[in-house]
């Protein structure tokens, strides 16, 4: 498959990257790149990530379908990803409190989603998630289903969404998460992602032992009083969940974890996505905006 590309800065661009499916396979020290990679039969995620001299980073991605039957190694654009998109607006939203901790049980904390949030904004309505004590290590959950879901593991899964904390409580979290759950095939995929305050690591869930994992994606705390923009991808492979990549601030950070997903042994399918406040040892209110969550799958 031939791969072009080009990138711009005003300080230089020190090195150009071709990333395959979260894998790196071409690097150069220019702000072009000409070449060819190649790619099996199957759905892939083409990236091309440019680093400039001061170290900041850009990158574009393509999704491409190969054919088993084509006669030369050029792929065509996939377009026929489905999307949810402004999902922070939608009314059906359901909230168990604890139940974002296995096994949790006794007080839960205060929590509340208000919705149609003006200020701050980037897209004329947010959404503010709040969480208040009592009770130190509690945690609020909020998740929403969506219609038509795919019966079948996906091959492709992207969950992004803008995030706003507030100075007042720049370091109040004891963690942040967000996740994709989905049923298919007798099994459930789980692809969370957890910022965790408290240890200083990004982590992402292994939905069959029950327990957190750190990752490559280096920490640091969300600053406050402006939008960050992440992205989570992931996909399935059989009956194994895989934590491609994490993009923060259009940084991209390739993980490659891989989980095996839980047999349920039951009929149905479901996708959902949510997401997480957690309170710190002294149960320290707070709040944090969201604006412009989308979920894209094929």
């Amino acid at each position: 498959m031939p791969v072009q590309a080009s990138a711009y800065d005003r300080d230089g661009i020190a090195y150009t990257q071709i990333y395959v499916d979260g894998h790196q396979v071409y690097t150069v020290k220019s702000s072009t790149v000409n070449t060819s990679v190649k790619l099996s039969a199957g759905y892939h995620r083409i990236a091309v990530q440019a680093k400039d001299k001061l170290g900041n980073i850009g990158k574009s991605v393509v999704y491409v379908t190969v054919s088993t039957t084509s006669s030369s190694e050029t792929p065509s654009t996939s377009t026929d990803l489905t999307v949810i998109d402004r999902i922070e607006e939608q009314t059906d939203w359901q909230t168990c409190g604890n139940c974002g901790n296995s096994g949790a049980t006794g007080a839960t904390a205060s929590y509340t989603m208000t919705r149609g949030i003006t200020d701050p904004t980037k897209d004329g309505s947010s959404a503010q998630y709040w969480i208040g004590g009592p009770y130190a290590y509690k945690n609020a959950y909020w998740y929403i289903g969506h219609s038509n879901s795919p019966s079948t593991p996906v091959k492709y899964l992207r969950y992004e969404f803008d995030l706003y904390v507030p100075a007042q409580y720049a370091s109040a979290p004891q963690a942040i998460e967000f996740e994709c759950q989905q049923k298919a095939s007798g099994y459930v995929y789980n692809y969370a992602w957890q910022a965790d305050y408290a240890k200083r690591q990004w982590r992402v869930f292994n939905y069959t032992t029950r327990a957190w994992e750190a990752t490559n994606v280096p920490f640091t705390k969300f600053s406050a009083d402006t939008w960050h923009h992440i992205v989570a991808e992931y996909h399935a492979e059989g009956s194994v969940v895989v934590h491609d990549a994490l993009t923060i601030d259009g940084v991209l950070y390739n993980v490659g974890i891989k989980h095996g997903a839980k047999y349920v042994g039951t009929t149905g399918h479901y996708l959902t996505n949510a997401f997480q406040l957690d309170l710190n040892g002294s149960a320290t209110a707070y709040k944090v905006y969201v604006d412009g969550m989308k979920v894209s799958y094929k």
